[in-house]
């Protein structure tokens, strides 16, 4: 597995800057888990545990979405030659598309959230049955099951993982973009509230939006690269025969 820090570190920050929205989309289960704990229970090093086994069944899911996407797309790879080239401008392309979404200028993603609305019907009860959460294997288990909530942004980032090297890049790509969204997920009520407020500050999502959207080009900017350059040297290895 050949390893792409450059990659880990986008999805990082694609997480951390893309966070508002995961406040907003899960946000309220976070608080729902701090104060669905009786009162007598409520400590801090309790509640911690709680939320740190919530956002580490959440991230951990994401990683194995990761694999499994990464695995299509190894396979896709191995059996067309053209595979790979195309599985990338796409992967520009979503993050072009999550760059608009992130500054509000776009929002064709939600049409990929209504999608998977229809798997995610089916799994949100499995959430609901663990219900107050009091223990912290409840947590957990439903921290994984929330990590396939419909996102445009999980999504983004799935399709450009998809067209790493290996499943292993994928599952880290997707593990960096989870790590990326846990110190806003952490913190609950009015920091919460705070953070939201600074990264939804239309400079900040703007400059988000902008970083995104550069990863984007760039990944596409890499293709045309490579496959000018391949065209090149299929050319000059033909004319010298």
């Amino acid at each position: 597995m050949s390893h792409d820090p450059i990659s880990y570190t986008a999805a990082f920050i694609i997480g951390l800057l893309g966070s508002a929205h995961c406040i907003g989309m899960c946000g309220g289960i976070m608080n729902a888990l701090s104060f669905a704990i009786p009162g007598q229970q409520r400590k801090f090093r309790r509640v911690t545990a709680i939320l740190l086994l919530y956002n580490s069944g959440r991230i951990f899911s994401y990683a194995i979405a990761g694999a499994i996407a990464g695995s299509l797309g190894g396979w896709l790879q191995q059996t067309g030659g053209a595979a790979a080239p195309v599985l990338r401008i796409i992967a520009g392309l979503m993050l072009v598309a999550m760059g608009l979404y992130l500054a509000g200028w776009w929002r064709g993603l939600t049409y990929l959230e209504k999608l998977g609305g229809h798997a995610w019907k089916y799994l949100q009860p499995l959430g609901n049955h663990l219900m107050p959460v009091t223990q912290p294997h409840q947590a957990a288990i439903l921290g994984m099951i929330w990590g396939w909530l419909p996102c445009g942004l999980v999504y983004s980032t799935l399709t450009w993982s998809a067209a790493s090297s290996g499943w292993q890049q994928s599952s880290l790509i997707m593990l960096s973009f989870g790590i990326g969204t846990l110190p806003a997920m952490l913190l609950t009520g009015v920091f919460a509230y705070q953070v939201k407020v600074w990264i939804q500050k239309t400079t900040v999502r703007n400059i988000a939006a902008l970083l995104v959207i550069g990863f984007g080009i760039w990944t596409i900017a890499w293709v045309a690269y490579h496959q000018g350059d391949t065209h090149g040297n299929h050319h000059n290895h033909t004319t010298l025969l």
